[in-house]
């Protein structure tokens, strides 16, 4: 649950301080945050309520969801420095928003060359002295994979723990059902 409202809140935060424009990016963020809060709240009743149905959906998504995590996690951490750059220039040529954000808060105009016919949103422009935005975006790309794909490969395997807890677990009996049983 902590990490789907700290997903959630850094998206409202980013999107509060205009620091992304893009409201795919934060929609998509906002929905993984909400999908990841519910289907914690279905592992948080079905625990408390010893019901294996709910718990054996739980284990099932969770299962899903580290798989999914673990092979984004070390496609990340994979990613050499001519994959990097390839995947940013085609990010750069695909949106126009993502590109603006960019420029204005790396305070670089162009990818590798800037004409003076395209548009910049940076501050340099004024000053005439703009770096291209591509040796920064490379630079920061390679901490970004590296920090992303870390923490990732670490929930996913908090949330294998949790599959195979879920997996011991969900077949024990409730206490509270019959408490002579126990004795």
């Amino acid at each position: 649950m902590l990490v789907s409202l700290l997903l959630i809140g850094i998206a409202a935060w980013g999107i509060g301080f205009g620091l992304i424009s893009s409201f795919r990016v934060v929609g998509v963020v906002i929905a993984v945050g909400v999908f990841l809060f519910f289907i914690a709240l279905v592992g948080l009743i079905g625990a408390v309520k010893h019901h294996q149905v709910l718990l054996f959906f739980y284990m099932i998504i969770l299962l899903l969801v580290f798989i999914v995590q673990f092979s984004v996690s070390c496609a990340c951490l994979a990613l050499n420095e001519e994959q990097q750059s390839e995947l940013l220039e085609v990010g750069w040529s695909n949106t126009n928003s993502a590109r603006t954000d960019i420029e204005r808060n790396l305070n670089c105009c162009g990818f590798r060359v800037f004409y003076p016919n395209e548009t910049c949103a940076a501050d340099c422009l004024r000053s005439l002295h703009c770096r291209p935005c591509a040796p920064i975006m490379e630079e920061y790309s390679g901490m970004v994979l590296r920090f992303v794909g870390g923490i990732g490969l670490f929930f996913s395997f908090t949330e294998i723990l949790g599959v195979w807890l879920t997996y011991r677990y969900r077949n024990q009996k409730d206490p509270r059902a019959n408490p002579s049983a126990f004795i």
